[in-house]
């Protein structure tokens, strides 16, 4: 396959990149490089059948070749990202998703489309199954995001419905491992632990999330963009619940770390539960995350 990688510099990113060139495929990287790093390709430099292009997705792509593959992932991921620049990451989400799709429509190619967890707001069901339409706030400070990536997905839904495009959605919880993001909660408590420094939960830290290693997040993606058929929208997560400070103390154990743990005011729009109801993508895809935390937290903290 020819497959364009969005974002592919990133996080995700670059560790689907590097399974795709292992598995022979050719790979055209295209990353403004505002989140993501020329570091994290080092492993593909000079790898046949892979390129590089740095440019913004909110640009159009009318100039790249025909491609058999889109996986669109360009998009800012993290809260400081949001807060700096909000108008920024909407016109990200909605108009790289838009040149990404026009992309894939010129191509007859599929497409396949990393929405996330945000997409559920502060759900008001739990685990969030793909058919809960979420609770979000459109006046929220972390709109931007949340509801970009819900316009995103509407423009794949429109563009099967108009234009016959293969689009198909992933909804990507909290995601760790090597390479993964400075302003990550799992970063930042590695860090922090590996300095000595405290480590900051906010509010009473009784929030809870779920974390799924790379590499298993990388085989779902490839999963649901190899299925023979569109299944929907399709969680891709861990089940296995944690509370932030329970996090905190297991990041404590896995750096044999000292850091005491402070407790800050509560940060606005910060979901109280978050947790995938991941049925589907066992069913459909066969699917399920193999890497325990405790392990993969382990291996985490060896690749910083």
């Amino acid at each position: 396959m020819f497959a364009v990688v969005t974002g592919g510099a990133g996080f995700i990113g670059s560790h689907l990149c590097e399974r795709l060139v292992g598995e022979g495929h050719r790979v055209v990287c295209v990353d403004d490089l505002s989140t993501g790093s020329e570091a994290n390709l080092a492993s593909l430099a000079g790898e046949k059948g892979f390129s590089f292009e740095q440019r913004d997705v909110r640009e159009p792509l009318d100039d790249l070749p025909k491609v058999d593959r889109v996986y669109h992932l360009a998009c800012p991921a993290a809260v400081a990202t949001w807060d700096a620049d909000p108008i920024g990451t909407a016109r990200t989400c909605f108009l790289g998703t838009l040149h990404a799709l026009q992309l894939a429509q010129r191509s007859a190619a599929r497409l396949l489309f990393t929405s996330t967890a945000e997409v559920y707001g502060d759900p008001e069901v739990h685990p969030q199954p793909e058919s809960y339409r979420g609770a979000v706030d459109p006046m929220g400070p972390r709109s931007c995001y949340d509801e970009g990536k819900r316009v995103a997905e509407t423009l794949c839904a429109d563009f099967r419905r108009v234009h016959g495009v293969d689009a198909r959605v992933a909804r990507v919880f909290n995601t760790y491992g090597p390479r993964m993001p400075k302003q990550g909660v799992i970063h930042a408590f590695m860090s922090r632990c590996l300095d000595g420094r405290p480590l900051s939960v906010f509010g009473r830290g009784e929030q809870t999330r779920t974390f799924c290693y790379v590499e298993d997040l990388v085989d779902g993606l490839i999963r649901l963009m190899d299925h023979p058929e569109d299944p929907g929208p399709v969680n891709l997560g861990r089940m296995d619940e944690i509370t932030i400070l329970q996090l905190a103390k297991a990041m404590k154990t896995a750096t044999s770390s000292a850091s005491v743990i402070e407790f800050n005011p509560p940060r606005a729009g910060d979901p109280t539960q978050r947790c995938p109801d991941i049925s589907r993508a066992r069913n459909v895809l066969g699917w399920t995350p193999k890497m325990g935390l405790a392990e993969g937290l382990r291996r985490s903290v060896r690749a910083l």
